[in-house]
């Protein structure tokens, strides 16, 4: 039976920007092993399908709040062996690493977590990311989704160099069968790799592939490779139209399977309407008015810190001529056409989530909402975005997740070890 599915995103403090400047805020916390443990047991009591982390190769704005801290992949070691059952996602930048040392570290930790790993693949964006890693400027979006598809090819490849019969453990003969590991003697226009990996295959035979693609290039590359998918949607028909254009090219790729689309969810949860308004412009009175604007300049590519705050948001360049990233802009535009914000009412709109989904509500409403999207092609569950941490996840799961339990719409228990298992997912044959 057809069931919601929703994943932890955990970022520093929270997705609202001012969730750090909270009193009640875990921010002295964010370099604490044990912080994230407790973030990831909370989703995993409210039987979640996985906690992910983004991730981001530069640092700039310090002075704005935390952004990233420990490094994801490092952390999914001791979360593996901090929850049971709970899948864990990482961010893998496709342009800065090499396919052999992201396959061998995520097959290791599938292994560690007895297969309940899987890998966001991104395209990075910035200049500031590429000076970190020896290139004078980011390359060209061409380029860049050229090498990923290579990227996520050869590690596939990688994943599947050792077969599953491979590892005999004979002691009196052989540890492994040498015409069951095999070379994969890859030679791309980005990539020389031979493999083989130098570990057996992992429990899921391949951690599951995750990706967000927003622009023509990222559907076509998720819609062909991904085993999930993460959205950006504002409203319901954004929402819809991504959801169904995705199941399409998923069919056309001839790929027969059910590829699960997870929009980002900001919620604000209280037992009340007075009450999550409250929580939400509690948060909202804390964020600094420049921070804003810098950061609303970093997504629709303008400088935007002399708008008249209080005067409606000014024009904008059409969705076509934009370079930075298409997905975001758009939700922007629709916002600003839908809406018709003043430059104020914008930037509190942005502050937690970005321009994903916003609910406000009592647990019923937020949980009437969640069945509407699942049930009108709108998600196959979300990816949800707590505005504060711990608060965020503790009310959606206390109060949210019974809710949907008690309408049939989410699991009560547990059904499966591994992550595949958790979004009915096949293991794939080596």
């Amino acid at each position: 039976m057809r069931q919601l599915h929703f994943n932890l995103f955990i970022m520093g403090c929270g997705h609202h920007k001012a969730a750090w400047r909270h009193p009640e805020s875990q921010v002295e916390r964010l370099g604490d092993i044990r912080f994230y443990e407790e973030l990831a047991q909370i989703a995993e009591r409210g039987k979640l399908d996985a906690i992910f982390f983004a991730d981001g190769q530069s640092s700039d704005n310090v002075a704005d709040g935390p952004r990233w801290f420990l490094e994801p992949l490092t952390m999914m070691a001791a979360l593996a062996r901090a929850t049971e059952r709970i899948g864990l996602i990482s961010t893998v930048s496709s342009t800065f690493y090499t396919p052999f040392v992201a396959a061998r570290m995520l097959c290791s930790l599938d292994h560690l977590s007895q297969g309940r790993m899987g890998w966001n693949v991104v395209t990075s964006m910035f200049d500031a990311e590429a000076r970190n890693h020896g290139y004078e400027a980011m390359p060209d979006h061409a380029w860049r989704y050229a090498r990923a598809e290579e990227f996520v090819d050869t590690a596939l490849k990688l994943f599947d160099s050792w077969s599953d019969s491979a590892l005999v453990m004979d002691r009196q003969g052989d540890y492994a069968k040498v015409d069951q590991v095999r070379q994969i003697l890859h030679k791309g226009d980005h990539f020389l790799v031979d493999g083989p990996l130098t570990l057996p295959r992992s429990p899921q035979g391949q951690p599951v592939l995750f990706q967000a693609g927003a622009s023509e290039q990222g559907r076509d590359l998720a819609a062909r490779k991904a085993e999930a998918i993460y959205a950006v949607a504002y409203d319901l028909p954004s929402a819809q139209a991504y959801y169904r254009d995705i199941k399409r090219r998923v069919r056309e790729a001839g790929r027969g399977v059910d590829v699960p689309v997870m929009p980002g969810l900001v919620t604000y949860v209280g037992s009340t309407m007075q009450e999550a308004r409250r929580k939400q412009e509690e948060l909202d009175a804390l964020l600094p008015t420049q921070t804003s604007l810098r950061q609303l300049g970093m997504f629709v590519g303008q400088d935007c810190m002399n708008w008249e705050l209080d005067a409606p948001v000014p024009p904008l360049p059409a969705l076509e001529s934009f370079k930075g990233p298409k997905g975001r802009y758009a939700t922007m535009l629709r916002i600003i056409e839908t809406e018709k914000p003043t430059v104020r009412q914008l930037l509190g709109r942005i502050a937690a989530g970005g321009g994903h989904c916003t609910m406000v509500g009592t647990p019923e409403s937020i949980a009437d909402q969640i069945e509407h999207w699942w049930r009108n092609e709108g998600a196959d569950g979300f990816n949800l975005m707590p505005p504060s941490l711990p608060n965020g996840i503790g009310d959606f799961v206390e109060q949210v997740i019974p809710v949907l339990q008690k309408r049939g719409l989410f699991r009560q228990e547990y059904e499966h070890t591994s992550l595949r298992g958790h979004l009915g997912l096949e293991r794939p044959a080596a």
